[in-house]
């Protein structure tokens, strides 16, 4: 592993430019706290009425949480995006969904309507 080159203040980052014992970017990203429950609803609010399935809660890291989204899109067939830590799927797949959140040995809850 590379480190980056030195200057005045010692070793350096190469990806954020900051001395290597003030670098955040090489810490683990530790998964955002929550009460363990993965919650899936529906939401058309913004999008010309067209349906889209949110799963919120996930106790997984950013790169987890998109590897998790990869997967569940390719099991529903459609298209979908990660945005701040909530997967959003294309379309209502609600029950699929849920069975295959329970398949990773989550807490699963159906929120909403």
């Amino acid at each position: 592993m590379i480190i980056g080159k030195d200057s005045g203040h010692g070793r350096m980052c190469p990806d954020c430019g900051k001395p290597v014992s003030a670098c955040r970017c090489r810490q683990k990203n530790t998964p955002p706290k929550s009460d363990g429950i993965v919650r899936i609803g529906r939401e058309t609010k913004g999008r010309k009425g067209k349906g889209m399935a949110i799963i919120t809660g996930v106790p997984l890291h950013p790169e987890g949480i998109k590897n998790l989204a990869r997967e569940l899109k390719q099991t529903c067939g459609t298209g979908g995006t990660v945005k701040n830590g909530i997967i959003e799927i294309q379309g209502d797949h609600r029950d699929l969904l849920v069975e295959e959140l329970k398949k990773h040995g989550w807490t699963v809850k159906r929120s909403g309507g």
